[in-house]
């Protein structure tokens, strides 16, 4: 298979949510061929650049699995389905990546903030930012103002992303940004916050540096930050 197939069969398998050969895909009858992971070491074993990979098969997919989201043609878990695969990739790149010089674009700590443990989206911006080359600290579900910012601290992060689905819990996200004032960190860290109840008004209440509807909308706003 030459190297231009092969990128577009990968783009093509992370759009389908296949990560295993065993895996079905949303078209009928892709069961049992090559899926994100074998292809993936396959194109490493031809030596194609691994940033290329990324750029060409896992970013390019991920866009397209972003517009059918919003046309409505797929759901939360057939995005997460596609999320799940370039994590994988990503598991398989990132040694090679590291090896190759791709410097990271910087640590972003991540977590639902306490009393709320909702994940799927979350995960969704943790495994694309990942693919988009920032190094992820995923701090989980649950977790206090006080151990978002040791986790900042601690990792030195310029970033954190901080997630609430609930509107009860909402309000812990301005505990954070306040913490952070009284730690002194707060002008070294961009705080981007994101869930169903929130709003751009909202982020800038507590404010925070950016409010992110999804995960694409998420790497728009660091791209723009580091401009």
């Amino acid at each position: 298979m030459d190297k231009q197939e092969l990128l577009e069969k990968i783009a093509f398998n992370v759009v389908q949510g296949r990560v295993e050969a065993e895996d079905e895909g949303f078209d009928p009858g892709l069961e049992g061929q090559p899926a994100v992971t074998e292809l993936v070491e396959q194109a490493l074993e031809q030596g194609i650049d691994p940033k290329e990979i990324v750029l060409a098969s896992l970013t390019e997919s991920m866009e397209q699995v972003g517009e059918k989201f919003e046309r409505n043609e797929y759901l939360i878990p057939d995005m997460l389905a596609s999320a799940e695969c370039v994590g994988a990739a990503m598991d398989i790149l990132s040694p090679h990546l590291m090896k190759a010089g791709v410097e990271s674009k910087g640590k972003f700590v991540i977590a639902t903030v306490s009393g709320d443990l909702h994940d799927i989206g979350k995960n969704i911006v943790a495994i694309m930012l990942k693919g988009a080359g920032y190094n992820i600290i995923d701090l989980g579900t649950d977790v206090s103002p006080e151990r978002i910012v040791q986790a900042v601290k601690e990792h030195q992060a310029p970033y954190v992303g901080l997630s609430a689905l609930l509107t009860t819990t909402m309000r812990v996200m301005g505990e954070v940004v306040s913490k952070l004032k009284e730690e002194g960190l707060r002008d070294q860290v961009k705080v981007l916050v994101g869930g169903a109840p929130l709003s751009d008004q909202f982020a800038k209440e507590i404010g925070a540096d950016a409010y992110c509807k999804d995960a694409f909308h998420a790497i728009d706003s660091l791209k723009s930050m580091a401009a």
